[in-house]
């Protein structure tokens, strides 16, 4: 088998590869959207969301079609991951300094974690607690580290604080989407958030940014929320939504280096320690692993997947060569083997 087949390296790289998307938007957004509302700014990345995700749709016999019982999860999805969360944000970096905001988003993976604990049964060790129990230190740390700007900083950490809450639902949530096509999924999603967030800033008649920034902010939308989004998907669906969500805190990492390249001066002591404690959190919960002979109970499904996983061995006249999509069964099957809470790896422990 090849290295880059390995699930848990293929999930983790691409959740890297959507935590670094991501990590670049938070600073740009502080100053691209600087003056505009906070809905306004949503309402802008998440059309530029949507149109990125308009362009990576893929035919039905490549990715399994959004279908009409996944509206409602869809729409949930868009309430507090396209609305809740990126007013909160956009809301609390006017109000808090950019690298201190970046690095509390990690605190996002502890939201994802628990709650994929709590409702798809996601393991989680003595070494995941540990990893959460640091992310969650750090979080604090930033918190208590107000920069010297008293109260007003502080609740603008909240609000950040609220809008990894926020997404934390959303990430689990995603969960259940995560084997449709995730071009679809974007598009969806971000247009339910877009609309939304659109109507509140003309309902409450928010400023709006000039041409320049407008192109900018969907420009971020496009690549720091739309095809960062696609890249959560598809490591969702080999590497879980705890695992992912917890690679995904590396992105306040790369937020806050930017935002000091940028040239804000605010790496405090408090901010230092935070950063520290997260990076051990991150670190320690990608070193875990887990393997044990498990059963597969008869399942059939439709998602995209290929003939050289092990799980995937019915017969095609032809053979399609490569990665597709169509309705499928799995009979029972007993083995042992590393393996990560994917599609066919939600036993319970």
């Amino acid at each position: 088998m090849r290295t880059f087949n390995v699930p848990a390296l293929r999930g983790g790289l691409l959740a890297v590869l959507a935590a670094t998307l991501f990590g670049i938007s938070t600073p740009l957004v502080q100053r691209i959207g600087k003056g505009a509302g906070a809905f306004a700014t949503a309402a802008l990345l998440y059309i530029g969301a949507a149109l990125i995700g308009a362009l990576l749709r893929q035919p039905p016999q490549r990715e399994a079609a959004v279908s009409r019982h996944d509206l409602p999860r869809l729409g949930w999805m868009a309430f507090f991951g396209a609305g809740v969360g990126p007013v909160a944000l956009a809301w609390g970096l006017q109000h808090t300094s950019g690298a201190s905001a970046s690095l509390m988003l990690t605190l996002e993976a502890v939201f994802t974690a628990l709650l994929a604990r709590w409702l798809y049964g996601e393991v989680m060790g003595t070494r995941v607690w540990s990893a959460m129990g640091l992310l969650l230190a750090g979080g604090v740390a930033l918190i208590l580290d107000r920069g010297g700007s008293g109260q007003s900083e502080l609740l603008g950490a909240m609000v950040v604080l609220l809008a990894t809450m926020a997404w934390g639902v959303d990430n689990t949530l995603s969960r259940g989407v995560a084997e449709r096509d995730p071009g679809q999924v974007v598009l969806l999603k971000s247009t339910l958030g877009a609309v939304l967030t659109a109507a509140i800033a003309v309902v409450v008649h928010e400023p709006l940014p000039g041409w320049q920034a407008a192109v900018g902010l969907l420009l971020v939308g496009a690549s720091g929320y739309g095809l960062s989004l696609r890249l959560y998907l598809l490591a969702q669906r080999t590497f879980g939504a705890a695992r992912t969500g917890s690679v995904f805190a590396f992105a306040p990492f790369i937020g806050a280096i930017l935002a000091v390249v940028l040239g804000e001066r605010a790496m405090s002591w408090g901010v230092a320690l935070g950063g520290m404690l997260m990076l051990l959190g991150v670190v320690l919960h990608l070193a875990e692993s887990h393997a044990h002979e498990h059963q597969h109970e008869a399942l059939e499904h439709e998602h995209a997947h290929a003939h050289d996983d092990g799980h995937h061995d019915h017969v095609h006249h032809p053979m399609p060569v490569g990665p597709h999509s169509h309705v499928h069964r799995h009979e029972p099957v007993r083995h042992a083997h590393p393996h990560t809470p994917d599609v066919h790896h939600a036993h319970r422990h």
